[in-house]
């Protein structure tokens, strides 16, 4: 099935609102709107979170197990580096001290967790992506733009949606 990408441009911020609830609250065929909707702005509105709903956030799983792995990665190799030298004479020490082993296994628990958190934002982020089909420079300028994918046989009631709510604009790309 052929999807077709549709952007609508809105002057007016409540307008935008008004349109995204509407598509969140319909059951198009061919449409979801936690998948296929993208609200683009100039400017930071705290509403859209309100009208777009929670999303799930990943990247603290990414931390945790970062930092989990390289920190216990770190200590098995530092402490299986120092026990391969068993049979050396330690003078009554330990073949594995703790102590100095916490300091370098906390350094890299540390930079596990930063690594990781940084490649775990990257794939949460979704990049690197494919730009946009359609990209309108009014988005960037002082306009609201709403981006959607949807099935063929579904792109007029989005239009209908669109026009209902006062879009300056719509932008219309078939996709593949």
């Amino acid at each position: 099935m052929s999807k077709r990408h549709l952007l609508a441009i809105f002057s007016n911020f409540h307008e935008a609102e008004a349109a995204v609830k509407e598509l969140r609250n319909s059951s198009i065929k061919g449409f979801d709107a936690n998948q296929d909707l993208i609200v683009k702005s100039p400017i930071e509105h705290p509403e859209v979170e309100e009208f777009l709903g929670n999303k799930p956030v990943y990247v603290q799983w990414f931390t945790l197990c970062g930092a989990l792995t390289g920190g216990l990665l770190a200590f098995f190799l530092i402490s299986g580096s120092q026990a391969n030298f068993f049979d050396q004479v330690k003078g009554g020490k330990p073949v594995v001290p703790f102590p100095p082993n916490f300091v370098l296994t906390y350094e890299m628990f540390i930079l596990g967790g930063v690594y990781i958190s940084i490649l775990g934002f990257l794939i949460c982020a979704g990049l690197p992506a494919r730009r946009s089909p359609l990209y309108s420079s009014k988005v960037s300028e002082d306009q609201i733009g709403i981006l959607v994918k949807t099935d063929e046989e579904s792109a007029g009631v989005l239009k209908g949606i669109f026009t209902k709510h006062e879009a300056l604009e719509i932008q219309e790309e078939a996709g593949k």
